[in-house]
């Protein structure tokens, strides 16, 4: 028998240790806010504050071509993602052709490929010395100035680079709205005596725009973000010029400018994709009639299965037989400790950032949902910006503040007890974590909102009315029901934090690499045979999530 007085003090305990969770969760959600607030204002403050004399000697010079060469980049990727993925979503849910099947999951594998991979192993094809060339140049009996060829390394290039692997986005989207679509509205179309190419202009087209257009825009985002690509093609952006006034000119005032105005135009894009997906829907009230797909002939089978085969094989296949042929030659020993520290340096980042960003993304979206304030909606907006915005901007933004606080520090310390503390934060894995979250926690709010959808509200009130407080929701309902999506979410936050560059460039603790910079590095130093053994390591594991992600396309659940 419990005594009545050890009940009350076991009551109070509880209460008394829920109060303090709860506390606890809000404290961590400020925090979170406050960390995906901070880079914004440090690059508006040392920007505004710091000296223009670089930022002037950049205008002069190489300031309109970073300008030129980024809107040239956006608009042409942009473009060639939104032909390639809706294009390629239509006929593999709307057509019947071979191969349909198969082509369906492979036109979603480029996503597991960062654009920088897909350089390497084009630029061992086709430049100069290349195979390609090579052989040109031994059929045809050329000289080196006999005959034209298109150059890799250039702006054109970097543009194909980023198009081949970032075309999924558009095409996963409109693949799901697509499949969503009522047949009857397609039929009707039909009925009246449209075409099929005109009933997917007229009417298949326009219900899937919001999913396009948010797909289109995701896009622009990972392009303006992009780094390794252009960086080592020669292409002048601002994310090259960012990294170049950081370390080549030792300016950290030029470089808070430079990513001011990256900032307000990856903000832009970010407001942008918030107004398509908030204003423009279409809703179809009709019964949902089973969509028969366009039976092809003959020719247009061949036509289709060759223009949705052709992305996949110069998005995936190209590039992993290219570089495991460099691999095999390469001098790159997988096996040796040097690669199993970055190996290990690589997939333990990875493995905390997924933990830390999945858990900040639980905490900010079960506030939104609980509460409904004002504020919770404010600090879920902060944390979704961040991945509009480059890494090399939040690393800039996260470095110049906890650079000066440790400066401070180490002042205030030696001169009170004579003790150097010198760079607690600025040179640590946590800092560098903090700046994945950044990057990376809309990723996973999205892959929380997508599973949180199902859990109806009328299950909160049940869990509540039983006597559930807001961490015992949390733990005993939508844990268990958003399982699958937070792995999901985590894996996704995996593999991104192991395909990311510039942020880990500037902000890794010193000799503390990664297979990326260690791709990075052997690629700059023109040793792509080298390149070759990182990238495919990257490429294998950036596999995972998206082989999960077709699976549940397979089962009807994307």
């Amino acid at each position: 028998m419990i005594h009545p007085a050890s009940n009350r003090l076991t009551q109070t305990f509880s209460t008394g240790a829920r109060r303090m969770l709860r506390w606890v969760i809000a404290a961590f959600a400020v925090l979170v806010t406050v960390l995906c607030l901070l880079p914004y204002l440090a690059v508006v403050i040392s920007a505004l504050t710091g000296s223009t004399e670089t930022l002037t000697h950049l205008a002069e010079t190489v300031l309109w071509r970073y300008t030129r060469d980024t809107l040239f980049l956006v608009v042409v990727v942009m473009i060639g993602s939104a032909a390639i993925g809706t294009g390629a979503a239509w006929l593999v849910t709307m057509t019947e052709f071979k191969g349909r099947r198969w082509l369906e999951i492979g036109l979603a594998l480029p996503l597991a490929f960062p654009a920088y991979v897909l350089a390497y192993g084009y630029t061992h094809i086709l430049d100069h010395p290349g195979i390609v060339q090579s052989t040109l140049r031994a059929m045809m009996d050329w000289g080196p100035r006999d005959y034209w060829f298109p150059e890799i390394r250039s702006l054109g290039g970097a543009a194909a680079m980023l198009t081949l692997v970032l075309y999924p986005y558009v095409y996963l989207l409109a693949r799901a709205t697509f499949s969503a679509q009522s047949g009857s509205t397609f039929l009707a179309a039909r009925v009246l005596g449209k075409s099929p190419l005109h009933a997917c202009l007229s009417v298949s087209l326009p219900m899937a725009r919001p999913a396009i257009a948010a797909g289109v825009l995701l896009v622009a985002m990972e392009t303006i973000a992009d780094f390794g690509t252009v960086a080592y093609f020669g292409v002048q952006t601002f994310s090259v010029g960012i990294y170049t006034s950081w370390f080549a000119m030792a300016d950290r005032a030029a470089a808070a400018q430079l990513s001011l105005g990256l900032l307000a135009f990856a903000l832009l894009l970010a407001l942008l994709e918030r107004y398509s997906r908030g204003n423009a829907s279409y809703a179809d009230n009709q019964r949902k009639a089973p969509m028969d797909r366009i039976q092809l002939t003959p020719t247009g089978q061949w036509v289709a299965c060759t223009l949705c085969a052709l992305p996949v094989l110069l998005g995936v296949i190209v590039p992993v037989i290219t570089l495991f042929t460099m691999a095999l030659g390469s001098e790159q020993n997988l096996l040796s400790p040097r690669y199993l520290g970055f190996i290990r340096n690589s997939v333990t980042l990875a493995a905390i950032a997924a933990l830390v960003t999945v858990t900040a993304a639980l905490v900010l979206g079960t506030g939104q949902r609980v509460t409904g304030t004002r504020k919770a909606a404010v600090a879920l907006y902060l944390g979704r910006i961040g991945y509009a915005v480059p890494g090399g901007v939040i690393a800039v933004g996260l470095l110049v503040p906890f650079a000066l606080f440790d400066n401070h520090l180490d002042t205030w310390m030696r001169a009170t007890f004579d003790i150097s503390t010198g760079l607690l934060l600025t040179g640590s894995i946590w800092l560098l974590i903090t700046a994945y979250m950044i990057r990376f926690l809309a990723a996973a709010i999205g892959a929380y909102e997508g599973g949180i959808e199902a859990v109806g509200p009328n299950i909160d009130l049940a869990a509540r009315t039983l006597g559930a407080d807001v961490p015992g929701l949390v733990r005993r309902v939508h844990m268990p029901m958003l399982r699958n999506s937070l792995l999901t979410a985590g894996l996704i936050v995996f593999v991104d934090v192991m395909k990311e560059l510039p942020a880990t460039l500037i902000m890794r603790p010193f000799n503390y690499d990664t297979l990326a910079v260690q791709a990075h590095r052997l690629a700059s130093d023109e040793r792509l045979s080298g390149a070759a053994v990182p990238s495919l390591v990257i490429a294998g594991i950036g596999l995972i999530p998206v082989i999960l992600l077709c699976r549940r396309m397979r089962r009807g659940v994307a």
